[in-house]
């Protein structure tokens, strides 16, 4: 088991990949975000981005899946999040593209009250061409050793 204890600053990792299907995009816009550039191939077109594009939103379901599935694999002690510090969507997500997660620990700390520690990190998603596609800034909650003093 990975806990607080475990996590060093300064650490760098290579979460995992996934390939992103034309299906895939126009599966979730048409749930969750249904603008045209998003859901409409022929429409996308002719927007400002010249074709169609995934959802920035989906961009970060499937960063989100990645590092759960990467949580899991380290059986990490996770204990939730209490939110992002930045979001930012640099470059359009394509059909075809594969996206690779790497993380990076900007800084820990424990709670004064709890029996967690919070790590923030920097997660950057890149495609195939090494474009960071997505940038995330956010905190994570980890559990404490059960034999650490309080």
């Amino acid at each position: 088991m990975k806990y607080f204890e475990d996590v060093r600053v300064g650490e760098t990792a290579v979460l995992g990949s996934s390939t992103v299907s034309e299906a895939e995009i126009l599966a979730f816009a048409r749930k969750y975000d249904p603008q045209p550039f998003h859901t409409d191939p022929e429409a996308a077109k002719t927007s400002f981005f010249g074709g169609l594009i995934a959802s920035g939103w989906h961009t970060c379901a499937i960063m989100m899946r990645i590092s759960v599935e990467a949580m899991q694999r380290e059986r990490a002690a996770g204990a939730g999040s209490p939110g992002i510090d930045s979001c930012r969507w640099l470059k359009p997500v394509r059909p075809g593209d594969t996206l690779t997660l790497n993380r990076e620990i900007l800084e820990a700390w424990p709670s004064r009250t709890k029996p967690i520690g919070f790590v923030r990190s920097r997660s950057e998603m890149v495609n195939q061409k090494g474009e960071t596609v997505l940038a995330i800034v956010g905190v994570t909650m980890l559990r404490r050793r059960p034999d650490t003093p309080a």
